[in-house]
């Protein structure tokens, strides 16, 4: 396992985007979240096709973190089953993974 993490979260709008980015870097949960432009999502949701505007939240952090990073999310969410997807970082500037070790708990 690796000892840092991207975790993608889909957002309804800016707003909510900018208001979770700024409550998991407030609490060190994340060293760094960035904001994706808005992008169009199709899905199964209660038996139809959906097809929505939305933002991506893209989170740096340690792995570690995931489990008070996911309770987090769900908690500040919107959406009843939000997308929370978990990425190992395999490889990384070096001083950049260092960067997140001392910008997020330990």
């Amino acid at each position: 396992m690796t000892d840092y993490i991207l975790v993608l979260v889909t957002v309804p709008d800016q707003d909510k985007g900018k208001e979770i980015a700024r409550r998991l870097v407030e609490e060190r949960l994340a060293a760094c979240v960035t904001i994706s432009g808005a992008c169009q999502s199709f899905y199964w949701w209660e038996e139809r096709i959906a097809e929505e505007s939305e933002h991506i939240l893209f989170i740096k952090t340690r792995a570690s973190l995931y489990g008070k990073l996911e309770k987090r999310i769900r908690g500040l969410h919107s959406y009843d089953v939000p997308e929370i997807i978990a990425l190992p970082i395999l490889k990384g500037y070096e001083k950049y993974l260092g960067w997140i070790d001392k910008e997020t708990k330990t």
